[in-house]
């Protein structure tokens, strides 16, 4: 089926008892079993290890990543940590985008490295790069794309032909782009992360996130992960989320037609000093943007003139844009990363890898275009 059929009906059926066509939200802790002989015979005991309303999210998600399995998760951060937990030990090694969303890295640095694992941050648009950072104790190498909050791009089907060749796996941030624009398991990656709170739900809504990986032994392993650590998504942010992710394609054309005319009003604007933006011809990677997704994203960034202060003062009269840490809702938001997303980053390591002290994060809306523009230009002037 194509993607707009699959985001609409992958995952679910008409309800055989009502003939419902939304399915029930089975807020159920425990499942019931006929016998000891039986138990599991209808595919579930207790929700904690799985439930069937999940079980639609994760069939309809593993669908739009043209993936064979999913794990859903009660935040984007958890199916993080469900990832690096599955797959790394004591000992072992791991390659992870220098530019990252915040939360990645402070898990990595500070709360996995304490058990034995080793992490190399590394500039992973760089193949080169990547493959000199490789260790025999390797097990992963986890990139993001765009990256949280620069948009830098890594290359996927070099990356991956570089983690098959040395037998390790290769995990994919997804967020930004979601499985409409670009879809890493077709470019060759082993696994994909998201964070569903973000476009796949699209609403301010929920929490969640989800693991889709391309093989059964994988998803196995995550599961593990999952049911062990009490990491599953709700019944009922599943549900919301299967409902979010029928108007994924439509949401997210519209979103990313805004960004690119705010990008281009931004460019020209005498008081911003650089913008950054896969749909411009200006942007380094514009022709990877172009090759490697089927659309740029709704996500922007810039600097004003003034630095930190020039930025402070516009986020703090913007009108319309809501400051707040949130990305990819029909709500245009602005953020501010080194106070809000990113403050847990040391700051020589933000610095190092582009995320400087006056950078605005911009996640682009639905809202008419030129409400949009009108009132960045009415901020912009109190620079």
């Amino acid at each position: 089926m194509g993607f707009r059929t699959d985001q609409i009906h992958a995952g679910v059926e008409p309800d055989p008892l009502t003939g419902a066509i939304l399915p029930p939200i089975h807020q159920s802790t425990t499942f019931v079993q006929e016998s000891v002989d039986s138990y599991m015979g209808k595919g579930y005991s207790y929700t904690r290890a799985g439930n069937p309303t999940v079980a639609a999210f994760e069939r309809r998600i593993a669908a739009l990543e043209r993936g064979v399995a999913a794990t859903a998760y009660g935040s984007g951060m958890a199916a993080t940590v469900s990832t690096m937990m599955a797959l790394l030990s004591a000992g072992d090694h791991a390659v992870v985008s220098d530019v990252v969303y915040g939360g990645t890295h402070r898990f990595a640095a500070q709360v996995l490295s304490r058990f034995g694992v080793e992490f190399s941050f590394v500039d992973t648009s760089d193949p080169i790069a990547v493959s000199t950072a490789i260790r025999p104790e390797t097990r992963l190498v986890f990139t993001e794309t765009p990256a949280n909050p620069t948009l830098k791009l890594t290359d996927l089907a070099a990356i991956s032909e570089i983690t098959k060749r040395a037998g390790i796996v290769h995990a994919v941030d997804n967020t930004f782009l979601s499985p409409y624009f670009q879809r890493p398991i077709e470019l060759g990656a082993d696994v994909v992360v998201h964070a569903t709170t973000k476009y796949l739900d699209g609403h301010n809504a929920t929490l969640g996130g989800a693991v889709v990986t391309a093989d059964e032994e994988l998803d196995a392993k995550f599961r593990f992960i999952m049911k062990s650590m009490g990491l599953i998504m709700s019944p009922q942010v599943a549900w919301l989320t299967l409902q979010g992710s029928k108007t994924l394609s439509e949401r997210m054309d519209r979103q990313s037609e805004n960004a690119m005319e705010i990008a281009r009003y931004l460019e020209s604007h005498p008081k911003v000093e650089r913008v950054g933006y896969p749909g411009l011809e200006s942007f380094p990677q514009h022709e990877l943007a172009k090759t490697q997704a089927s659309g740029f994203g709704a996500m922007v960034w810039f600097e004003v003139t003034g630095g930190v202060e020039g930025g402070k003062r516009l986020m703090d009269a913007i009108e319309l844009w809501a400051l707040a840490e949130n990305l990819g809702s029909v709500e245009s938001l602005i953020t501010h990363p080194v106070t809000m997303t990113h403050g847990d980053v040391p700051r020589d390591v933000r610095l190092a890898s582009g995320i400087t002290d006056g950078l605005v994060r911009l996640s682009v809306g639905m809202e008419d275009v030129e409400d949009l523009i009108d009132a960045l230009d009415r901020a912009l002037s109190k620079v």
